[in-house]
């Protein structure tokens, strides 16, 4: 299996603790800066309001399977829940493009540290992508 960065984030955010714990918390405009052999990919993206967008979580620790959440003291399974911390540190982030400049997306609500390799960007659809009855069974907001 190989895995190639598409582009890079640049962000406000210089280490994990920098950072919020959900990308949804995050008021920060980012720059999704692509590399240009993948700028064809981005036509058309000014029409989406929102991009799904995976990326690297290059200074996490690869070696954890349990942890704590931010929402109690409970050690759960890497596997249940979000943390950064796991085997393939890929996160997950549902962003709003705000404007499109070139190689250049920016976008609000990502908790990623600057330097995050990008590794795919897919656009976001209510339709699609939102189930309504979906739940954390241990998670209480």
């Amino acid at each position: 299996m190989e895995i190639i960065n598409i582009g890079v984030i640049h962000s406000p955010y210089k280490s994990p603790g920098d950072a919020p714990n959900q990308g949804c918390f995050s008021d920060e405009i980012m720059q999704l800066e692509i590399y240009p052999q993948f700028l064809d990919g981005l036509k058309d993206i000014e029409r989406v309001t929102h991009l799904i967008v995976l990326y690297w979580c290059h200074l996490a620790r690869r070696d954890v399977l349990q942890t704590k959440t931010p929402y109690g003291s409970k050690i759960r399974g890497v596997f249940a829940c979000r943390s950064p911390a796991r085997p393939n540190p890929i996160a997950f982030c549902v962003a709003k493009l705000l404007e499109v400049k070139g190689d250049r997306l920016f976008v609000r609500g990502i908790e990623a540290v600057d330097g995050s390799p990008i590794v795919d960007i897919k656009p976001y659809s209510t339709d699609i992508d939102s189930i309504h009855d979906a739940s954390i069974g241990w998670f209480k907001k």
